[in-house]
């Protein structure tokens, strides 16, 4: 997941660490607990509402499926090509 702001209406910005925070709550909290959205939201904390993570879920639901439905590009990596921490040495 990304850490950036997300494109699909939502100008709630996620951090490396809450995104990995709501992974854990996802997995701890499964569709079958009452008050889900609520319990991962106060997981990740940051202000996260209810709404907000439950926003977060949909949209990683339409990315995997955009994945899924090879709608996302796979990225062209070249293997001559050398990274500036290989040029430095």
């Amino acid at each position: 997941m990304s850490s950036s702001p997300k494109s699909s209406g939502s100008s709630i910005s996620w951090t490396r660490e809450e995104d990995k925070l709501f992974e854990n709550a996802l997995a701890q909290f499964t569709e079958d607990t009452p008050d889900r959205w609520q319990k991962v939201a106060e997981a990740v904390g940051g202000g996260k509402t209810a709404e907000d993570v439950k926003k977060h879920y949909e949209i990683l639901l339409e990315d995997i499926q955009k994945i899924e439905a090879d709608l996302v590009p796979t990225p062209d990596y070249n293997e001559n090509t050398t990274s500036s921490d290989e040029e430095e040495k």
